[in-house]
């Protein structure tokens, strides 16, 4: 049995540990609804430090997160702008509900230990 030290053997199934840290990639974003705008991407960003060099599948379920949520922001802060107009409010709305959704559809993913890239999001974090 592997430890959790031990590096994975490359095209092993992940760990249970490997597939809750990679859930928990994703849903620590879900600090952004206590801390707007910047905690959907500390979420990622300190599971990615805590836990990226220890699994290369926590590392790839991080990084996509991280990706996403920054992405994410960056169609927030428009909206933000957008909302002078009044248009930004529907545009907002409709961005929370997929933030959420497709955040929720990465966590069950990544605790079934499968991969999973979002649909919609720049790759900043490589």
């Amino acid at each position: 049995m592997n430890e959790p030290t031990d590096p994975p053997v490359p095209g092993a199934a992940p760990t249970e540990n490997e597939r809750t840290w990679g859930m928990l990639a994703h849903l620590s974003a879900l600090v952004g609804l206590v801390i707007p705008l910047v905690g959907n991407v500390l979420g990622p960003l300190l599971v990615s430090i805590a836990r990226s060099d220890q699994s290369v599948f926590v590392a790839a379920h991080a990084k996509e997160a991280l990706n996403f949520n920054i992405s994410v922001t960056l169609a927030a802060l428009v909206c933000t702008l957008l909302m002078l107009v009044f248009v930004g409010f529907l545009l907002g709305s409709a961005l929370f509900i997929a933030w959420l959704v497709m955040t929720l559809i990465a966590a069950i993913k990544a605790s079934e230990g499968a991969a999973y890239r979002y649909p919609v999001s720049l790759r900043l974090v490589s």
